[in-house]
């Protein structure tokens, strides 16, 4: 018998606390980074997402999870991809101050983690794992011990059987690599998982998109609502293949603009070293190196003061500042915000819904988002969606009280009626 064609295993596993119980069919788990709930609502309202139209309407489960804190791509993906929260995984940003070198370092290391995945754990139970993202930098990250297929659409073309689980994987799709500053970055992953499923080489996905779309338009936009048109298409390709299918986001989106366009920017670093000195650094987590839709600028920062420093004092200063809305010392931070207290600065400040935060003027092009900054990283980008394709057991439907984004999985191979 070709063995690509067996049915999926249903051995149950356990990873970080959790059990699995996967069905035997197709599972695919989908990040639609940068998705707030309102780009569905947009959609749904003017008839652009019929798959997902007709599958809320036949009881499909909806509803809203709170993310991770902060809100960016490399710590929610992480936490979906483990199941927990970054004290527990220890991504405490897409870049941040290493304490043991001093140096200022992408978080995009296998290293950093300090956890197993459930990509792992299903491939060392007999599942047909598969990973795709849009961006590369998750790649290593998410693969971490994967015993299956890894590899992103930005370069796909490099992909070979030895390293990434597969090779010829533009043939596979059919399209060659797309641009990563574009709707179809996200599509060929979506793509990329339906041929993986169909083909026989996965039945146990995830697939994380890119943000770019939600960087550069509101929901209402036409290039907003014909992108989610297309991704409602890929899901009933999946749903055809009789997938089972989760989906929800790894952050929100904002605009963090004045009313006449321009970014509304707080410059941590040059305001608190002209009262503390040149010993203050800030670190700005969203930082990476797609910096062509947010500037580097998000609603998040890690402030590393000098010993001299009063950090009750610098906070309380903080929070005299229009748009900052939360600051807290290390040790609150950790507690308050789910964070690895090693990874982040001495004081964690967060800032409100059209408010970004900024190291120096120097430090950020802001040419690069002249015609909008739409950013993320804090409160009021934790809420997201968290959509299940089937109708949801009395189980998992007890158990949504404070369901956070981290749970898709969980949900996904246990929580439906079928």
């Amino acid at each position: 018998m070709d063995s690509s064609k067996t049915a999926p295993s249903t051995e149950e596993f356990s990873v970080n606390g959790r059990t699995y119980r996967p069905p035997a069919r197709p599972l695919a788990v989908i990040c639609i980074d940068g998705c707030a709930d309102e780009y569905l609502d947009a959609s749904l309202a003017r008839g652009r997402m019929p798959v997902l139209a007709r599958l809320l309407a036949s009881g499909a489960y909806r509803a809203m999870a709170r993310g991770a804190l902060p809100s960016f791509t490399n710590v929610n993906n992480s936490s979906i991809a483990t199941g927990t929260p970054p004290s527990v995984h220890g991504i405490s940003g897409n870049f941040f101050l290493d304490p043991e070198s001093g140096e200022e370092v992408m978080m995009n290391s296998p290293s950093y983690l300090r956890c197993g995945t459930i990509l792992a754990a299903a491939a060392n139970a007999g599942r047909k794992v598969a990973m795709v993202t849009a961006k590369e930098k998750l790649r290593d990250i998410l693969s971490h011990e994967l015993e299956g297929i890894a590899f992103s659409a930005e370069r796909a073309d490099q992909a070979e059987e030895s390293t990434h689980g597969i090779s010829g994987v533009e043939e596979l799709v059919g399209e060659p690599v797309p641009e990563i500053y574009s709707a179809a970055a996200s599509l060929f992953v979506l793509k990329a998982g339906t041929a993986l499923i169909e083909c026989g080489k996965a039945d146990f996905l995830y697939l994380s998109l890119t943000d770019y779309m939600q960087h550069k338009f509101r929901p209402e936009d036409s290039e907003s609502l014909d992108f989610y048109a297309d991704i409602d298409h890929e899901l009933g390709r999946l749903l055809e293949l009789g997938a089972i299918v989760g989906a929800t986001a790894d952050h929100g989106m904002n605009a963090k603009q004045t009313p006449t366009g321009e970014p509304k920017v707080i410059y941590l670093e040059s305001l608190l070293r002209q009262e503390l000195g040149d010993g203050v650094k800030v670190i700005l987590p969203i930082t990476d190196p797609y910096v062509l839709h947010h500037g580097a600028l998000g609603s998040l920062a890690c402030v590393h003061l000098p010993d001299s420093a009063n950090a009750g004092a610098v906070i309380s200063r903080l929070l005299e500042l229009d748009g900052v809305t939360e600051a807290y010392e290390r040790q609150v931070a950790a507690q308050k915000l789910e964070l690895p207290a090693d990874r982040i600065g001495d004081i964690v400040v967060l800032s409100g819904r059209d408010v970004v935060l900024g190291r120096t003027p120097e430090d950020h092009d802001l040419e690069a988002v002249k015609d909008g900054l739409r950013s993320h990283g804090g409160r009021y980008e934790e809420m997201v969606p968290f959509f299940l394709s089937e109708k949801i057991s009395d189980e998992y439907s007890c158990r949504t009280g404070d369901l956070r984004n981290f749970d898709i999985f969980e949900f996904t191979s246990n929580g439906s009626q079928t």
